[in-house]
């Protein structure tokens, strides 16, 4: 299947977990992959059809010129997943650090938001665009002792569903998907103890696969998604009651 011959895609967070198993979909399905990590040592590198940045996304400037030398390599942004993302230690709100509650914010809800505003004119210029915002079931029930992770996926929810709002008439579609914990190298910021509450709140009795997000998201970042925007999309192994 080559559904996305043609396209090109922006993937933040892309170097690991459910970032870089949708960057590898896509380029199997035919699109051409840039992916946004700040873990790349190299500012920017070109590798069979595929652009590596370095890119922290809490940082503006940094994040408009990753999108400059984007557009420069492919002419054209079709689709944008914005998965870059932390957890945040694990603590009471009250015992929770200023400085580990500014970090949380800032990557997950601030720099989802600076990609946004870089790529989307663009997406609008082109009449077309995909955008797919990696949120979380926290954001929607908030877990205990992730305050500063639960409050930001939450805010990636208002976030797209505003964005979806205002771009409903230009050919942009902007959704989120919701997933539970998704197994991936996230889980090394974690306490053991914590994993342990995810995992019981799960009635599927086991944690998501990335290539299920994968698959989701990538339906998303498709032309098959046409009707559904400022959406949310559960991934939960049942979790997830609204």
């Amino acid at each position: 299947m080559q559904r996305f011959l043609g396209q090109s895609a922006v993937v933040t967070g892309g170097a690991s977990g459910i970032g870089r198993a949708v960057a590898a979909r896509l380029e199997r399905e035919g699109a051409r992959v840039c992916v946004w990590d700040r873990r790349f040592l190299t500012l920017a590198a070109a590798d069979d059809g595929r652009l590596h940045i370095s890119v922290d996304v809490t940082d503006a400037q940094a994040v408009n010129l990753a999108a400059k030398t984007t557009l420069d390599w492919s002419g054209r942004i079709d689709i944008l997943v914005n998965s870059a993302g932390i957890t945040g230690p694990n603590a009471a709100t009250w015992e929770y650090g200023l400085e580990d509650w500014r970090r949380v914010i800032d990557v997950n809800l601030t720099g989802l938001f600076h990609c946004c505003r870089s790529i989307v004119p663009a997406m609008r210029a082109e009449g077309y665009g995909r955008v797919v915002n990696v949120a979380s079931i926290a954001g929607k029930e908030g877990n205990p002792n992730a305050s500063a992770y639960s409050a930001s996926k939450a805010g990636v929810i208002a976030l797209t569903k505003s964005l979806g709002k205002e771009l409903a008439g230009d050919g942009v579609v902007v959704n989120a998907v919701t997933p539970t914990a998704i197994k991936t190298d996230l889980f090394d910021q974690m306490k053991p103890s914590f994993i342990d509450y995810m995992l019981s709140r799960i009635p599927m009795g086991r944690f998501g696969e990335v290539d299920e997000a994968a698959s989701l998201i990538c339906w998303l970042a498709s032309r098959e998604c046409s009707f559904s925007t400022a959406a949310v999309f559960d991934l939960s192994g049942g979790r997830a009651t609204y």
